[in-house]
């Protein structure tokens, strides 16, 4: 049954609803695809995106926050992270390390992080017990923020993995939403789906262009007449410029997440691609020897070149080493690592950026592109862009999608069921590529098994109503 439209053509009215079609057109919107991949791609296209699309929208708003991190920990952990006072020459690191013990006698050095620039703090890490549970996936420290010029104490934080709270916290909400374990399932469900609705809207965009008859992939058509193919034209066109961007920010997230990050994991052992870590457990230790001070680890990482934010992690008992990593975030990338005899002060072993294999480097880029620190502010800016692009793209999906009910009906309908007309070796393709993919994504293949039977049972009901 077809219904007039605003322009005076004829269309179905069980064609797609939420962005089914990529682009508009210069003829009149009744065009469909005509293969069965064709139709099956309109299908999931709405139907993924119109369930995936509210957590979608979820992770870019909390994606916004995430991406500039940076600027607002410093300002709310500004008395923190900032000297009052940056007159006269820096004190010795172990000074700062005393004060801090002095304030809190019951914490165990755990770690050392001297400041990058002078006018910051000195972060102290200390292993403190009767400390609040405050993050359900790593232990709790207390960090004591010392004055390098004045050895003064500024204040301390309850941190997670040397994160302050405002950075834990934002890193949860975009995360889990701080819901815990269950949480980390809505992030992933939107990460999973969002490169296989990118790919069915290329595929229809594709398909559309080229079955119109149009002389090229990116030429441009004249204005369309009707509200609904203006509105799919931008739709379009902006899902069109943002795709790439899109499907790097899911691949990149997928590290971070839980159950696809087990199987990245999995493909970086299997292919000998893990990042390396230094191996040095624990040197000899000869009777009442004396562990060297940390100003000699300081030294022996600025004679090794180490440069950027350093994380000096204390040896945790007697014969275990001093770790030395470079933290910082940015380009160009700086993870070297080294291993210092607490008793001589000699530099035993050392991993450098270049000792990572492809795959891992590969790794590290993809994190800190993710989360907009890879390039600085260019990077907060892109990944902000993004993210606002797709609330845009959402916004449009749904307008597109209510735009097509057809007067006095409830809601709009949804793209028919397609399974019969793909042929054998389509269904053996499909079959074949939705187990590839729920193996490397399981939340995504749970998921697909779930609109699969839902949709069935759906059909179903309307099938035995139309009979009624």
């Amino acid at each position: 049954m077809e219904k007039p439209t605003t322009d005076g053509s004829s269309e179905s009215r069980e064609e797609p609803s939420l962005a089914s079609d990529a682009v508009s057109h210069d003829v009149p919107n009744t065009a469909k695809p005509r293969s069965g991949l064709g139709l099956l791609a309109r299908r999931v296209h709405f139907l993924a995106g119109f369930a995936v699309a509210p957590f979608l929208a979820i992770m870019c708003l909390t994606g916004l926050a995430n991406a500039f991190t940076p600027q607002i920990v410093d300002t709310l952990h500004e008395q923190e992270l900032f000297v009052d006072t940056d007159t006269g020459s820096p004190r010795p690191v172990s000074d700062q390390v005393a004060a801090a013990v002095a304030a809190n006698p019951e914490g165990t050095v755990k770690a050392v992080i001297p400041p990058t620039d002078e006018d910051r703090t000195t972060g102290i890490v200390l292993s403190k017990p009767g400390l609040p549970d405050v993050d359900e996936f790593a232990d709790e420290d207390l960090t004591v923020y010392v004055n390098p010029h004045t050895n003064r104490v500024q204040g301390e934080l309850i941190t997670v993995k040397d994160r302050p709270p405002a950075q834990a916290w934002l890193r949860h909400s975009h995360g889990n939403l701080h819901l815990g374990p269950p949480g980390r399932l809505y992030s992933e469900f939107a990460t999973t789906w969002l490169p296989v609705i990118v790919a069915c809207g290329l595929a229809l965009w594709v398909a559309q262009r080229r079955s119109h008859g149009s002389r090229g992939l990116f030429t441009r058509s004249r204005r369309p007449a009707s509200k609904y193919a203006r509105l799919r034209s931008v739709h379009g066109s902006l899902g069109l410029l943002l795709s790439l961007g899109l499907v790097a920010l899911a691949v990149t997230g997928f590290s971070q997440s839980n159950y696809v990050g087990d199987r990245v994991d999995q493909l970086l052992e299997t292919f000998d691609s893990t990042a390396p870590e230094l191996t040095t457990e624990k040197v000899p230790v000869s009777p009442g020897e004396e562990q060297i001070g940390i100003d000699h680890v300081v030294e022996a990482a600025d004679a090794e070149g180490m440069r950027g934010e350093l994380t000096f992690t204390a040896p945790a008992e007697p014969g275990a080493v001093w770790q030395v990593a470079e933290t910082s975030a940015g380009w160009p990338i700086q993870k070297d690592s080294i291993a210092v005899d607490p008793y001589t002060g000699q530099v035993i072993e050392r991993v450098t950026f270049d000792d990572y294999p492809l795959l891992a480097k590969l790794n590290v880029f993809g994190v800190q592109a993710h989360d907009g620190t890879l390039f600085g502010i260019v990077n907060q800016v892109v990944v902000s862009l993004l993210a606002l692009g797709t609330l845009v793209l959402i916004v449009l999906a749904y307008r597109m999608w209510w735009n097509r009910r057809p007067r006095h009906a409830l809601w709009p309908p949804n793209p028919p069921p397609v399974w019969r007309s793909l042929s054998k070796a389509e269904l053996l393709a499909l079959v074949i590529t939705s187990a590839i993919l729920a193996w490397a994504m399981p939340v995504l293949g749970v998921t697909l098994i779930g609109f699969i039977v839902l949709d069935a049972l759906i059909n179903i009901v309307k099938r035995r109503r139309t009979r009624t």
